[in-house]
């Protein structure tokens, strides 16, 4: 059991001083005329135990006799003692006593004895001391005997004098044979249990641990938090120095973000610093004698015990590495590790480390196993992920590419030089001393790979132009351009095999973008076969170069658990928090390469018709009627050209020109708030404040909320005057802006409120309504404080800080460029170009690209790709897309299908099915209602609880007849008036179902009397006819 184990490792010194005592029913004497002896101890605890003593004296004394015992929470507590006098006598004498021992310690539970205590040793002990000290150490004489407690589930049940009323007894009983099962709880915190790409920012890992549910180890926990004795393991990679003074590897915050024990960071010079924080509320640090290596695996442990710290790291590379530091403080150290949150990596004071984490583990009471170099390997994470592989290879190609450019540089050079006029002098000193003979083919000569031919051709092109070739990320940019335009040809995704050596050396000469869709790649099996592990692995390295869009898929991965990587929240929470910082970032810095994100939706025809550029009909338009003054038409270019929105690429200049014509000319509230912004922020114009500032009150005056919202803005940022400021906040927030609440919690986190001091809880308060209200920088604090959380106020909740960032996140302008690209693609009819953009955009996550990929695979994709991939393509991204917040009721029906249809690789899941197709249905969607129909139609019997969400009440749901006809009804009264027919005719098929099965002999009866009626009917006529010719022919006669 490991609450007994970690007993006994607390109090090993205790019990080696017990057992040193113990003896056998065995006399120990200091005097030899002092003697006492247990004659008859018992082996366990038992009750009313007649104990004999014997025992004699050489003086007048007391002899004393007692039971020890200790349990999960108290140690030597004396349960049982007895003391009488000695006289002076030569001979031997016997003492008979009764052990009677408390109850909860010798029976087991009952209707009366409640909580039976849980010993872990006892021991009896007699001893003969003197009047004036009755110590068991300065004893003449002793005696001692271990005693072995019984399990409280072991115990005999005591026979009670008093019977217990019926119901008491009833309810024991009924519980008497039940044996309690402790909750598990771990003795190691698992900080990280994969491997994290750290960029170097103020990102980490933040994990808080809470109390033990055991009293008896929470108990030590807190007696613990004085006397620590744990260990700190975590493994690192560095891929770079530390630039900064201090790089983060594990520190550890209070709640008020003073550091506690331990913080443990990398210095710039590569050394380990530890600082701790003593009882005495002192703080002390150590640094490590030794360096921490770059390019290898190292495992950094910190251990505790009390006053000292013992740092060692083992490196595992080509030879395996021990070196250790130990430090002993003047006071002991203090941790309480459920005080704070810990941080694993960067964090708010300190950056991290430009590598990647390995996993990491604190052992809460003690220490971690003993660093032997035989024994260690790398976890299974790391071994399975060829980091030093990569490096490796990639440090050889880069050489060699160096090595050719110098090659090429300087044939270049001599070319140059032997084209150029040759003065008098030089010809001379040529003359008279001739160069030495060249080597007939250097190494840079010497014939490339095959693979290495496109790569070779850009550093000859780039060596020929300006001599110089060091500037390899610029070939990697271009390989990685030769890569997208080569595939997206007529024909190209058959050529993506054959060029991935292209994009693999693009990555390794430094483009994320090419390591991100190298892993792409290689994840689906798109073109290559798949490799789980090479796509993870590179991945990581784009990330760690900070790629957004591999930032995006590694969050996307451990939010959901996918492709076998552990679900792991505060891991997701890393990265999204990274790219959704980036967002921020990149939305104040516009660029060519950015893009609005829209979330279109290729089923979407109105919106697709929307989509226009600077030469389509729909600009145009817009272009004439802004000419003509018309403020809607200005406000529209002016954000289409802002934001590169609707196809139209972003052109700030331009669209300052709409912002400007609708402010001056037309007095536009919304005009003259864009117009004021951009002059305040310098946006595509000269910053020009006081211009926003008339312009800005002009809008407010109007009652335009922005511009009020603006206007405590610049009181705040521009005068520092924070009561005006908060007077436009509230009253922007008043009226329901989304940015004010968010300034005004601001003000509350940092203490500018005036006459109100720092309020962490009224700052979460406003984080809530302004991310409520759709606000990007309000849903990131409120991201950050579900992180950690505020004791006593706001629980931690890391699943909804993991949504809120991850929607953030997907508002990056690179994200959105890239989505313009697959949806320009697209209405080009380029399916391969739309393929690979779409393909790019679903695995970082985004639920729309994942909708659009699934659709284009269905629908335009039967010479492109084969049918297996085909086939995965469409339940893989349709799939991934219903788990978004907002699914597309189109996806919800789809894979109701195919979990109905089944497929080769997977059964058929009715279950799974109903799920798509109610969800649909609470969607308003009418073929959600048709589809549940159907399954009814075909004898599935929906699950209650999946009606009671549909809203069928009990009378609905009385016979399957009834749920049909009700879900058939529901879709024939759906507003959309394409459905009412289908539904209308299902409908009356039900119901004239249901008539032929209880009417069906009378209606067969009525069917054969009918017939028979048109029979006699149809004889009569003929009959009647042929009369009728023959009195014509007699006439005629």
């Amino acid at each position: 059991m490991k609450m007994k184990a970690f007993y006994l490792d607390k109090c090993d010194l205790l019990m080696f001083w017990f057992i040193s005592l113990i003896t056998l029913c065995r006399c120990v004497s200091s005097t030899p005329r002092d003697h006492v002896m247990l004659l008859n101890p018992p082996k366990e605890l038992v009750s009313a135990h007649s104990l004999q003593v014997q025992y004699s004296c050489s003086r007048s004394a007391v002899v004393y006799l007692d039971v020890l015992a200790s349990s999960e929470t108290r140690i030597g507590v004396n349960i049982f003692r007895r003391r009488w006098r000695c006289v002076e006598d030569h001979h031997p004498r016997i003492k008979v006593l009764r052990l009677d021992l408390p109850d909860r310690i010798i029976y087991r539970d009952d209707w009366k004895i409640r909580n039976s205590v849980w010993l872990l040793s006892a021991m009896l002990r007699a001893w003969i001391s003197g009047d004036d000290d009755e110590s068991y150490t300065s004893a003449s004489a002793r005696a001692i005997v271990l005693l072995q407690p019984l399990p409280p589930f072991s115990r005999p049940l005591k026979e009670h004098s008093l019977c217990p009323r019926w119901d008491v007894e009833l309810l024991w009983r009924l519980h008497k044979n039940t044996i309690p099962k402790c909750k598990a709880e771990p003795e190691v915190a698992h900080f990280l249990k994969f491997v994290y790409a750290s960029s170097g920012e103020n990102f980490g890992i933040v994990r808080t641990l809470d109390p033990y549910a055991n009293k008896a180890l929470e108990q030590m926990r807190q007696r613990s938090t004085t006397f620590p004795r744990c260990t700190f393991s975590t493994w690192l990679y560095l891929t770079q120095p530390c630039r900064w003074r201090f790089c983060g590897v594990l520190h550890h915050l209070d709640w008020n973000n003073n550091y506690a024990s331990p913080a443990i960071f990398i210095t710039h010079t590569g050394s380990v610093h530890i600082q701790v924080q003593q009882v005495s509320g002192k703080a002390g640090a150590v640094l490590s004698e030794f360096k921490v290596p770059l390019f290898q695996w190292c495992r950094i442990d910190t251990e505790l015990q009390a006053k000292q710290v013992n740092v060692t790291m083992v490196c595992v590379g080509d030879q395996k590495t021990l070196h250790s530091t130990v430090h002993t403080f003047g006071g002991v150290i203090q941790l309480d590790d459920t005080e704070g949150y810990f941080v694993l990596g960067g964090g708010q004071f300190v950056r991290g480390i430009e590598g990647f984490y390995g996993p990491s583990v604190y052992h809460r009471n003690g220490f971690s196993s003993a660093h032997q170099l035989s024994d260690l390997s790398l976890p299974e994470p790391i071994r399975s992920l060829d980091f030093a592989g990569w490096f490796n290879s990639c440090w050889a190609f880069k050489d060699e590419l160096l090595q050719k450019g110098r090659g090429y540089a300087m044939r270049a050079r001599l070319e140059r030089e032997a084209a150029s006029c040759s003065n008098t002098y030089t010809e001379w000193f040529t003359r008279s001393d001739p160069a030495p003979p060249l080597q007939q083919c250097f190494q840079w000569e010497v014939p490339v790979h095959p693979r290495q031919r496109p790569v070779t051709r850009l550093i000859q092109q780039m060596a020929a132009r300006s001599g110089e070739t060091g500037h390899l990320d610029l070939v990697g940019k271009k390989l990685y351009a030769l890569f997208l335009r080569r595939v997206t040809q007529k024909g190209g995704i058959a050529k993506v095999r054959p060029m991935m050596p292209l994009l693999l050396q693009a990555g390794c000469l430094g483009d994320h973008s090419a390591l991100y869709l190298s892993a792409v790649l290689y994840h689906t099996g798109f073109g290559v076969n798949k490799t789980p592990s090479k796509a993870l692995l590179l991945s990581l390295l784009a990330a760690q170069q900070d790629s957004r869009l591999a930032l995006l898929r590694l969050g996307n991965l451990h939010h959901l658990g996918e492709s076998g990587l552990p679900v792991d929240h505060a891991l997701a929470y890393a990265y999204y928090s990274n790219i959704a910082a980036q967002t921020l970032i990149d939305k104040q810095h516009p660029s060519l390469g950015q893009a609005y994100v829209e979330s279109i939706r290729l089923i979407d025809e109105e919106v697709l018709k929307q989509q226009t550029n600077e030469n389509g009909d729909l600009f145009l338009w817009l272009r004439f009627q802004a000419r003509r003054g018309v403020a809607g038409a200005q406000q529209n270019l002016g954000r289409m050209l802002f934001w590169g929105q609707q196809g139209v690429s972003p052109n700030l200049q331009a669209a300052v020109k709409y912002y400007e014509a609708g402010a001056r000319k037309e007095e536009d509230p919304v005009s003259m708030y864009d117009y004021a912004i951009v002059l305040l922020k310098g946006h595509g114009v000269q910053q020009d404040i006081p211009k926003a500032l008339k312009f800005l009150n002009k809008a407010a005056k109007q009652d335009f909320v922005p511009a009020i919202n603006a206007l405590g803005w610049y009181y705040e940022r521009f005068e520092q005057d924070y009561e005006r400021a908060v007077q436009f906040w509230e009253r922007a927030d008043e009226m329901g802006d989304p940015e004010a609440p968010f300034n005004l919690g601001v003000m509350y986190s940092l203490g500018l409120y005036p006459g109100k001091g720092a309020d962490k809880f009224m700052a979460y308060k406003y984080y809530l309504k302004s991310a409520g209200r759709a606000h990007t920088d309000g849903a990131i604090r409120l991201a950050d404080m579900w992180i950690q959380g505020i004791p006593g106020l706001v629980p931690r909740l890391p699943l909804d800080a993991v949504l809120w960032t991850k929607w953030v996140s997907e508002q990056n302008g690179y994200l959105g460029a890239l989505l313009r690209k697959s949806l320009e693609a697209y209405l080009r009819q380029d399916w391969s170009s739309a393929l690979i953009h779409y393909l790019m955009a679903s695995e970082s996550g985004f639920a729309v690209a994942q909708f659009n990929l699934g659709y284009l695979c269905e629908h335009y994709a039967d010479s492109l790709l084969s049918p297996a991939f085909r086939s995965e393509c469409v339940w893989r991204y349709y799939n991934l897309s219903t788990y978004s917040q907002d699914p597309a009721p189109y996806a919800l029906i789809k894979m109701g299908d195919l979990f109905y249809a089944g497929h080769k690789q997977r059964k058929r899941d009715v279950k799974a099915a109903a799920e798509m197709y109610k969800l649909a249905a609470l969607r308003d969607e009418a073929q959600g209602w048709y589809s549940l129909g159907l399954l009814v139609q075909e004898g599935v019997e929906l699950p209650r609880a999946l009606l009671t969400e549909l809203g069928l009440e009990e009378p609905l749901r009385a016979d399957n007849h009834s749920v049909l006809t009700e879900l058939f009804r529901r879709c024939r009264d759906h507003e959309n008036a394409e459905s009412y027919l289908p539904c209308s005719l299902a409908l009356l098929n039900a119901q004239l179902q249901l008539v032929l099965r209880h009417h069906s002999a009378a209606l067969k009866f009525i069917s054969a009397i009918g017939m028979a009626i048109v029979s006699i009917l149809t004889v009569l006529v003929t009959l009647g006819r042929l009369r009728g010719l023959t009195s014509l022919n007699g006439l005629r006669v």
